[in-house]
């Protein structure tokens, strides 16, 4: 009902002329438009909202993978590192002393962004990397 008495209120001021600013049929498709978004909310998430894809088939979020990697002795670290290709070269760009920064740092450095970058299948490998990593242990 609000919106009905927004929309009649709209028309109702126009210019000097007194001709209206909206015509009635466009105040009816604001109110229209307007109680359906009001009234018409979806109870179902959609396809956008439901859990990703990697949730469902088992591979761990970034977050997870970063945790797992930054619990491996260094040797074992490294050796994942230097095996996934994007993430070697996160640090590669940096030389011989990205390597040693890595080596100080790599139990507390951010690494969810590289990770971030990889592709489920390229997780699922790192995963696969990292349980092998501390089987070697």
């Amino acid at each position: 009902m609000a919106a009905i008495g927004i929309a009649t209120d709209i028309t109702s001021l126009g210019s000097r002329t007194g001709s209206p600013v909206m015509s009635k049929p466009v105040c009816a498709l604001v109110a229209g438009l307007w109680m359906a978004a009001a009234l018409g909310a979806d109870v179902q998430p959609s396809a956008d909202t439901r859990a990703p894809a990697s949730a469902t088939r088992g591979v761990p979020d970034s977050k997870q993978i970063e945790g797992d990697l930054q619990r491996l002795p260094w040797k074992q670290f490294r050796s994942v590192v230097e095996s996934v290709p994007k993430i070697k070269a996160d640090v590669d760009v940096y030389g011989p002393l990205g390597w040693k920064y890595v080596e100080a740092n790599y139990k507390t450095y951010g690494w969810k962004k590289s990770i971030d970058k990889l592709d489920e299948i390229q997780k699922q490998n790192l995963v696969d990397l990292i349980q092998r990593a501390r089987g070697a242990r």
